[in-house]
């Protein structure tokens, strides 16, 4: 897990600035809002789509990862024997589909970055394009998530909707466990995608709250005879440890003053794939928690719009939140570091819920 992170780290590091000339040179740059802040017009022609890099780079990581393990003898570990070694080091079905759900609504993302950069306008494809498309590859995820099993025969995601775990509380059944699980991922990648929207703020968060999927998929890797339920939970935590060191390599450029943008390519692909870590870890409403920034800036969007329909009267100056910060006069930097607070707290209460919760289920 250490070394998949450092090796996406190191190749998003580097690998940025060449894609950042590249894009430059096919005049990939972003357009602003013209109703926006003011502040950002200094923004237009930073090159976005900078979302194909960690993208490429987590891929490349996790194949470079199981090439390794494939080929280097297993001398096991403390607390596990060569054979369970052998099991922990093979690519699965559950890491393939989180991968395939990344890319695939990263391609989402990038139709709709490619049409607004052709176009030379801020917005890309039309919001039932977009639509169709996140569904499609919700519907995908969901339906191969129930389906495909492990060597356990146990699939990665269930038929239950869960908090921290598999607790058979509420049976959905397999047609409604897909519906559900696009719902999740089409609700997560927007989200998401409303919060990329100053320097760093989408990126940053992102890692903490991927941090927090690798550090629950280990404990659960560690713990099988707690959760007993969930496929291949060190394959889980090792792809949210790739993405989340990506990413960090990410950050790099894009913090204040960005020099790329991740645009709906990476914003998109992101959301899904955190989306597809809660249902792979059997934690889906606990994202309600860990994301919570990402909670937050979607209610006060439809906050916003009810009160409009309904009132014809705006409650905040401009949504998405952050927004509505810089129109009352804060600086950018001071927003992004005051949010990624809050999505701090967000991950460190949920992950003290799930800790809590594994010491109640303890023998």
């Amino acid at each position: 897990m250490l070394v998949g992170a450092a090796l996406a780290f190191l190749l998003t590091l580097f690998g940025t600035p060449l894609a950042i000339r590249y894009l430059r040179k096919l005049r990939v740059g972003q357009e602003i809002r013209t109703d926006g802040p003011q502040a950002h017009a200094s923004k237009r022609g930073t090159p976005t789509m900078g979302g194909i890099v960690f993208i490429l780079a987590s891929v490349v990581a996790y194949a470079g990862i199981h090439v390794y393990l494939a080929i280097a003898p297993c001398t096991g570990a403390p607390g596990f024997g060569d054979t369970q070694c052998s099991d922990d080091r093979s690519v699965t079905a559950g890491g393939l589909l989180l991968l395939g759900l990344f890319v695939g609504m990263g391609l989402v993302g990038f139709a709709d970055d490619y049409i607004k950069v052709r176009k030379r306008r801020s917005l890309g494809l039309n919001k039932r394009g977009k639509i169709v498309g996140q569904l499609l590859v919700g519907v995908i995820f969901g339906a191969l998530a129930v389906m495909l099993p492990d060597q356990k025969n146990h699939t990665v995601a269930s038929e239950y909707i869960s908090f921290i775990h598999d607790i058979g509380w509420l049976n959905i059944t397999k047609f409604g466990a897909v519906l559900f699980i696009a719902f999740v991922v089409i609700s997560t990648a927007n989200a998401v995608n409303l919060v990329d929207g100053l320097d760093g703020l989408a990126t940053g968060s992102s890692v903490m709250v991927l941090m927090a999927y690798s550090l629950i998929g280990y404990w659960e890797f560690r713990h099988p005879h707690v959760y007993p339920d969930v496929s291949n939970p060190l394959e889980v935590a090792l792809v949210a440890a790739i993405v989340a060191g990506a990413c960090f390599g990410f950050l790099w450029w894009n913090a204040s003053p960005a020099k790329v943008f991740m645009g709906d390519t990476g914003a998109l692909g992101l959301g899904g794939l955190i989306a597809g870590l809660a249902v792979a870890t059997k934690t889906e409403l606990l994202l309600i928690v860990i994301g919570a920034l990402f909670v937050l800036i979607v209610v006060t969007e439809i906050i916003q719009i009810v009160s409009f329909r309904t009132f014809g009267r705006r409650v905040f100056r401009m949504v998405p939140l952050h927004h509505h910060f810089e129109l009352a006069g804060w600086p950018e930097i001071n927003i992004v570091i005051r949010f990624w607070m809050i999505a701090a707290v967000g991950v460190a209460v949920g992950v003290g819920i799930f800790y809590a919760d594994f010491l109640r289920l303890l023998p």
